[in-house]
C-alpha cells in the first residue's frame, strides 16, 4: 500500500513539473534560425508536430513553397531527396488532423499554420498530418481590414458594365499579376460605389487584429480557414531572408532551403521572460 502511494506521489509531482514546462522549437536554417512556441489551444496539432520532431521526421525537409509577401512552408517528406524542378507539395505521413480553429489565433506575420487540402475535397477544413507553413505577410490599413471586399466586388462589377475603359484597367492590372495594385484600386472605387449604388462595403473587424495587421501585418484572408497553432517568437528577420529567395514558377526556392527541427523544454516562467509569450491561465 505504502509503495502504491509512493508511485503514485511520483506520478502527480511529476506530472506537475511537466505541466510547468514546455518546448521551443527551433527551425534550423542555413539563414539563420527561428524559435517558435506551439499553442496549447490546439492540443492535437501540437502534440502531433512535438512527436514528428521527437521521431526526426523534419529534418532535412525543404521549405518547397516560398511566396514573398505570404507564406514559407515545408513538411513535404517528399522533398528530403527530391530532385531540381520537382513538383511539391502533395505528400504527407498518410494521415490529417481534425481543424482546431480558435477566434483569438491568427494569421499574424510569424504565425505557424497547418496546410490542408482544398475545401472541394477538403469541406471539413482538416489539416496536413506534417504539412505547415510560417506567416510573413504584410501590413495593412484599417480601411482594407474594415471594407466588405464581396460587396465592394460587387458593385465594381456593376461599374464595369457602364465603364468600359474602367473594366480594361481593372482587367490590365489583374492579368499582368500586379495584385497589389489591382487591390489598391478597387479600395480607391470605395467612394464611387457608395454613390452610384449607396453600398457603403463596411464592415466591423475584431480590434485585437486589426492592431495587429496594421502593425505587424499578416495574412488575415487565411483566417477561421487554416488552424493556426503556434508562432515565432525569436527569428521574424529569418522568414523576411527566406521569402525573398528567387523562386521557379512553383514557387519552388531554386537554390534548395533545408532545415532542421529541435526542441527545448523550458519552464514555462523562462519562456514568457525569455521571449515574451504570456501563456493563457488554466
Amino acid at each position: 500500500m505504502k509503495k502504491a502511494l509512493y508511485h503514485l506521489m511520483l506520478a502527480v509531482l511529476f506530472m506537475g513539473c511537466a505541466s510547468d514546462k514546455d518546448y521551443i522549437i527551433t527551425f534550423h536554417t542555413r539563414y539563420g534560425n527561428m524559435k517558435a512556441i506551439l499553442y496549447e489551444e490546439t492540443p492535437k496539432h501540437k502534440e502531433n508536430f512535438i512527436k514528428l520532431a521527437r521521431e526526426g521526421f523534419y529534418d532535412s525537409l525543404l521549405f518547397h513553397r516560398v511566396i514573398e509577401g505570404f507564406m514559407i512552408q515545408s513538411g513535404d517528406p517528399n522533398s528530403r531527396n527530391a530532385r531540381k524542378g520537382q513538383r511539391l507539395g502533395q505528400s504527407g505521413p498518410g494521415y490529417t488532423i481534425p481543424a482546431e480553429f480558435k477566434k483569438k489565433l491568427f494569421h499574424v506575420k510569424g504565425s505557424l499554420s497547418a496546410a490542408r487540402q482544398n475545401d472541394n475535397i477538403n469541406p471539413q477544413k482538416a489539416s496536413s498530418g506534417s504539412q505547415f507553413y510560417i506567416v510573413q505577410g504584410k501590413k495593412l490599413s484599417e480601411e482594407e481590414l474594415t471594407t466588405d471586399m464581396d460587396q465592394l466586388a460587387a458593385g465594381v462589377r456593376r461599374l464595369i458594365m457602364e465603364d468600359d475603359s474602367l473594366n480594361n484597367e481593372l482587367m490590365t492590372l489583374y492579368q499582368s499579376g500586379n495584385f497589389d495594385g489591382y487591390q489598391k484600386r478597387l479600395m480607391e472605387l470605395k467612394p464611387r460605389v457608395k454613390e452610384a449604388y449607396g453600398m457603403s462595403a463596411s464592415k466591423e473587424y475584431p480590434v485585437e487584429r486589426l492592431k495587429a495587421y496594421t502593425g505587424a501585418g499578416g495574412a488575415p484572408h487565411l483566417d477561421d480557414q487554416y488552424t493556426v497553432f503556434g508562432k515565432v517568437v525569436e527569428g521574424l528577420a529569418v522568414i523576411d531572408t527566406i521569402a525573398n529567395q528567387r523562386t521557379d514558377r512553383m514557387d519552388r526556392p531554386v537554390e534548395d532551403i533545408r532545415m532542421t527541427v529541435t526542441l527545448e523544454a523550458l519552464p514555462k516562467k523562462k519562456i514568457t521572460k525569455l521571449y515574451g509569450y504570456q501563456y493563457p491561465e488554466d
